[in-house]
């Protein structure tokens, strides 16, 4: 018994409702100073859900410290009569007069000394009720019984309110850091199949059991990803993304619908989803999380209420972006109603993802264009011949994919001999790349017409000049004169550009004299040109300064290196040249994002019969360590 008064009492209650984090927690502050009450036997308390199911029943008796506890979900239609509106109803009522099928309080209070029963009911949210039944004897003062009874279910309603309204705060706390995470985890990608797949595994298990998600295609959905927490689940969630008919069907029927629905039991009939969560179908599932005068609490070996499988439900939410729909999320759920996210949050949740789907398609489709761009600004092919192996390598190093200004370009000659050129224009973006076109075909055309190297740079630097181009450029320009004796001339000259290099046939590697202004700072500018022989099997390697300049994180820049690994490439094709120098800088860079140009050409002077030198992996493979 407690010996405390009953303010007393109702303090501790009430700080201990202040703590609760369930309602279970208040059954011992509640029914002990309510048995204190004088002529007061028995405390009895019940719990009900909206479709008149009891799922819980508490009864402790005086000088008894261990309660009954019963978890069922006995359905008791009859009990509709005593469900309360809004606020809390006190009857008074005699045992022998009790209906069973209205009060399954009845068979603990008919062992009551007491013959009357002051009962309260009250509605604690919109999905149950509960009430409190005291058991008393002729010797109680019913309204002190009844007054005690009412502060009693104040506190309990308080705690409940209380508690439903932190769980809605941490909800919503959880939804904006879940929502946070998600939009930098699909923001971090420009993939658009990537960012898809991100939304897909985000979402699972905060948000939902499953997930699928498909791009709109101008042929209608395409499915792209598919999660679940369960392996075999997830491959049947694949299967019905591609091929199920009653999915597509309502993806379709979905259009442009712009907000989430909600389908379960029925709705879900001749889909794949119709067997997955369980065997009631019933709407929507059932949340019967625990809130009555006693609580969620279970004997022991007791199944809490509420547990095993819930009804399956599926919400597809539409991805608009921008002012149209890229696609949709569907989501799975196999859990309590209680535990279903909002259709606020999932508009929320849809949207990020639409706007981090919307930037990847756009960044793919400037991709598309910005490589097109970058493939019109060079040579479609090589000149083929007998004399010479050339190949080319391009590598975009801007991240953002701005249109480069690096240039390339092979020009057969009317006497026989090969130009090469390689340039750079400054910057990046549509004016680079206007002057890139420029710089490109006027020193093409010049030197198919014959001019000498030296005369095609300066009258390129003249037609800058009188454009006014806002940018200058780096350019060089290198000759190959096949000679009777199978060797070839090199006349190179150069325009501010980083000099070539000469792979010899026996490893060793030198570089091409040259200098000259840059193009485009001054009028009238002269360029000289530097004249060596090349001897078959000898490469010439051009290349632009996002090759040399490609840093690594201890500040040493692939210049320092170029020369050894060049070396150790000796005995291999243009092909094989061009593309591995290419593949180490950027394999070795740490920082700088500039494109990567490289034009190789290997002098052959003999018929390609011959063959190449032979060629040992292993010192490649040595000078890259």
């Amino acid at each position: 018994m407690v010996d405390d008064t009953w303010s007393s009492a109702l303090h501790r209650l009430w700080q201990a409702a202040s703590r609760a984090e369930e309602v279970a927690a208040l059954a011992d502050d509640v029914y002990a100073p309510l048995l204190a009450t004088p002529g007061v036997h028995l405390v009895v308390g019940t719990r009900w859900d909206g479709k008149h199911v009891l799922r819980y029943m508490r009864a402790l008796s005086a000088g008894s410290d261990t309660p009954v506890i019963v978890a069922t979900t006995r359905s008791m239609p009859g009990a509709a009569v005593r469900e309360p509106g809004g606020e809390p109803v006190v009857t008074r009522s005699a045992v022998d007069g009790m209906d069973d099928s209205m009060w399954p309080e009845a068979e603990f209070l008919r062992q009551a000394p007491g013959a009357a029963v002051v009962a309260c009911t009250f509605r604690l949210d919109q999905r149950g009720w509960a009430a409190l039944a005291l058991a008393v004897d002729g010797t109680a003062d019913l309204s002190v019984v009844e007054s005690r009874l009412t502060q009693a279910v104040d506190v309990i309603v308080a705690c409940h309110t209380g508690i439903l309204q932190r769980g809605r705060e941490a909800r919503r706390a959880s939804d904006d850091a879940l929502l946070a995470e998600a939009s930098l985890q699909m923001d971090s990608s420009l993939d658009v199949e990537d960012t898809l797949r991100r939304v897909a595994r985000i979402a699972v298990p905060a948000v939902a059991d499953g997930a699928l998600v498909h791009l709109l295609r101008s042929e209608g959905p395409e499915f792209v990803a598919a999660t679940h927490v369960a392996v075999q689940q997830q491959r049947a969630l694949e299967e019905a993304g591609r091929h199920d008919p009653w999915l597509a069907a309502l993806l379709a029927r979905r259009g442009e619908d712009e907000d989430t629905v909600f389908l379960s039991g029925a709705a879900l009939e001749g889909s794949p989803f119709a067997e997955a969560g369980g065997t009631d179908g019933g709407a929507n599932g059932s949340a019967n999380g625990g809130a009555d005068g006693g609580a969620n609490t279970t004997a022991a070996g007791a199944r809490p209420a509420g547990d095993g499988p819930h009804p399956t439900v599926v919400s597809i939410s539409t991805l608009r972006a921008r002012g149209r729909v890229v696609g949709s999320i569907t989501f799975v759920y196999q859990r309590p109603e209680a535990r279903l996210p909002d259709s606020a949050f999932l508009r929320s949740l849809a949207t990020r993802a639409a706007l981090a789907i919307d930037n990847a398609l756009l960044y793919e489709l400037r991709r598309t264009a910005v490589l097109s761009l970058q493939e019109h600004l060079l040579p479609s092919q090589l000149p083929e011949s007998v004399q010479w192996d050339l190949s080319a390598s391009y590598a975009v190093g801007d991240p953002m994919l701005d249109v480069g200004g690096d240039f390339y370009d092979a020009v057969p000659r009317p006497d026989g001999s090969i130009a090469l050129l390689i340039g750079d224009v400054c910057g990046r973006g549509a004016e680079a790349a206007a002057l890139t076109g420029l710089a490109r075909h006027t020193l093409r055309t010049l030197l198919e017409e014959g001019n000498d190297p030296g005369t095609a740079l300066s009258r390129l630097n003249r037609a800058l000049r009188q454009e006014r181009a806002s940018r200058f450029l780096t350019a060089v320009v290198a000759t190959l004169t096949p000679r009777p004796d199978g060797t070839a001339l090199l006349s190179t000259c150069s325009a501010g550009h980083p000099p070539p290099l000469v792979l010899r046939s026996d490893g060793t590697v030198s570089e091409v004299l040259s200098g000259g202004l840059l193009l485009g700072v001054l009028d009238d500018v002269s360029y000289e040109s530097h004249e060596e022989l090349i001897a078959p099997d000898d490469t010439l390697v051009l290349f632009t300064d996002g090759l040399t300049e490609s840093r690594e994180a201890g500040g040493a820049f692939f210049e320092s290196v170029l020369p050894a690994r060049l070396s150790a490439l000796r005995g291999s094709g243009a092909a094989h040249i061009a593309e591995s120098l290419a593949q180490q800088a950027e394999t070795f860079r740490d920082s700088g994002q500039d494109d990567i140009a490289l034009l190789v050409a290997r002098w052959t002077g003999v018929p390609p019969d011959a063959g190449l030198l032979p060629r040992d992996p292993r010192i490649e493979q040595a000078a890259l360590r």
